[in-house]
Order: structure tokens, then C-alpha cells, then sequence
């Protein structure tokens, strides 16, 4: 491990004096764990070149609702031998409370400082937390996770300083640069409604200054409520009357869709699929920016 972990080192190598088994992990590298993949893209933007340093994910699944999130025996055993784990906070990773309290770890919260929508009551189930977790959904604030999550392996990692430095500075020009494009996109929209069967958008739709008319979350065996679907319907109608201008559905990308196509067959609109960019394959800032012009380009669509 990296020489800011020297302590852990020494109590380490003490316990194999005593006979006890000694760390598997390669001592020279300085392992970080990424709690999911918003916060794994960008930690691996970040360390990108940075020598010693090993990034893994620890959940990557497409929903981004973990509250019903268990650790398993293998994300047990990341977590106990992480020297960093970043987290996205704000709540999102209550299911890890138990896991932090016993680990060394040093932890990096990338909402740390942020200014937090509140979170939004929903159809199917109430969160425990007070703010709305997904930041990352909005540049501005993915902007600041960046900048968190450089500034804190600069303090426990001085030797590769200047390289996350020159990272965050190169991560920061590429994504403002997408995020202006991306608001000159929507500008024609701006104060236009939108339905969302899921809550993690509300980041999104005000980044773009869209308001969502409703927000419902369906899980498994729960789904809206008739009065929630008449409430839609009715102001699509009412919409639709007066030229108000079209109300799009989204669903999440692998989502439920039943109540979103029962209200669209209603009214005779399409539905929509939106990215949480809560799974995938890649490393780096690339992957983030193109899911969210993919989504982007798909209210654009629904919007016009």
C-alpha cells in the first residue's frame, strides 16, 4: 500500500510477527474502491496514468434505487481490502453503513459541499433519505464530484498530486465543453413538462429547466395508483387541447413500462427511455458524456 496507509502498514506487518496471516494485496498499490459506476467513471478519469494505483467497482447494476441493495460476500471482501472507497453519498449507499463502520478505508463523499435537491415522494416506495441522491445527473454537479474526488487523493496520495491535478483540469474542460452543447440543445425548451417513471431525474430536468409534472417509481408488484395515472392523463389531454405543447413519458432504460404504455395508449403519445448511466463497461469521462447526450438527443426528440 501507498505511504499514506504507513500506519496500517505497521500494524499489519506487526500482526504477521504475531503469527497471523499477512495482507494478500500487493503493498505498493494504493487501492480504491468506486461504491457504483457514475462514481467509478470518474474516479477512473481522475487516476487515470497515476502510478500504483488500482480502481475497482463495486455495484454495477442498472437500477438506481439501492435501497433494497445487499452486499455480497464478494463486496465484503473489496471493501475490507480498499485503502480508499469513493462514495457517491448524499445517501445513496445506505446499504454499506454496517460495512464503513468497520473498515479502515479512507472515504472520499462526492457530494460533500453540494447544495441537494430534496428528495422526491414517489409511488411504490419512500426513501429514508432527506436529499435526492442522483447527482450525478446534472454536469454541474458531476463537475463538483470530480473536483471531490481529486482534491481528496491529492491529500492521501501527494505522490501522484500532479497527475490527478492534470486530470481533473483535462475531465472538467471535456465535460463543460459537452454540457454547453448540451444546453444550447434544449434551450428551445426550456419550461416545458415532463413525466418520469422514476425519481432520479429531477438533477436532469432542472439542469435543463424542464419541470416534472410527476414522478412515480415502480417496482416490483407495485405499481401507480389509478389516480395517478387519471392525474397524467387528464393534463396530457389538457395539454394536447390547448397547444400547450406536448408532455413526454420516460421510463428508466430497463424499467417498468406498464403503466407508462397504458397512459400513452391513451392519449396517443410515445414513450421515451432515459439512462441513469448506473451500469456499463467503460473507464474514464467518455462513457458518462456519451449516455448523456444519448439523453439528451432523446428529450430533444420527445420535446419537439
Amino acid at each position: 500500500m501507498k505511504k499514506v496507509l504507513a500506519p496500517l502498514c505497521a500494524l499489519m506487518l506487526l500482526l504477521s510477527a504475531c503469527g497471523q496471516p499477512a495482507a494478500s494485496q500487493d503493498e505498493d498499490t494504493l487501492h480504491i474502491v468506486a461504491t457504483t459506476y457514475p462514481v467509478y467513471l470518474f474516479t477512473t478519469a481522475i487516476t487515470q496514468g497515476a502510478d500504483g494505483v488500482e480502481v475497482s467497482l463495486l455495484v454495477n447494476q442498472q437500477t438506481s434505487c439501492l435501497h433494497d441493495y445487499t452486499l455480497t460476500v464478494n463486496d465484503m471482501k473489496a471493501i475490507e481490502g480498499a485503502d480508499v472507497i469513493v462514495m457517491n453519498g448524499a445517501g445513496l449507499e445506505e446499504f454499506m453503513d454496517d460495512a464503513l463502520s468497520a473498515s479502515s478505508a479512507q472515504v472520499i463523499d462526492c457530494a460533500e459541499g453540494m447544495d441537494l435537491l430534496p428528495a422526491q415522494g414517489h409511488e411504490g416506495h419512500d426513501h429514508d433519505t432527506e436529499y435526492d441522491p442522483h447527482i450525478w445527473m446534472d454536469a454541474s454537479y458531476a463537475s463538483h464530484m470530480l473536483h471531490q474526488i481529486s482534491q481528496g487523493l491529492e491529500e492521501l496520495d501527494g505522490e501522484n498530486g500532479t497527475v490527478y491535478q492534470q486530470n481533473d483540469q483535462a475531465a472538467q474542460d471535456t465535460l463543460a465543453q459537452a454540457a454547453q452543447g448540451w444546453q444550447e440543445q434544449l434551450a428551445p425548451y426550456h419550461g416545458r413538462s415532463i413525466v418520469t417513471f422514476h425519481d432520479g431525474f429531477q438533477y436532469f430536468a432542472s439542469s435543463f429547466n424542464l419541470t416534472i409534472f410527476k414522478a412515480i417509481e415502480e417496482e416490483e408488484g407495485a405499481t401507480a395508483s389509478a389516480q395517478e395515472i387519471q392525474e397524467i392523463i387528464d393534463a396530457i389531454k389538457i395539454s394536447q387541447k390547448y397547444d400547450l405543447g406536448v408532455i413526454p413519458i420516460f421510463t428508466e432504460v430497463n424499467g417498468s413500462t406498464a403503466s407508462a404504455d397504458t397512459i400513452a395508449r391513451e392519449v396517443g403519445c410515445e414513450v421515451y427511455q432515459l439512462d441513469m448511466i448506473m451500469s456499463g463497461d467503460g473507464t474514464g469521462i467518455q462513457p458518462y458524456l456519451d449516455a448523456m447526450q444519448r439523453n439528451v438527443d432523446t428529450l430533444a426528440e420527445a420535446l419537439g
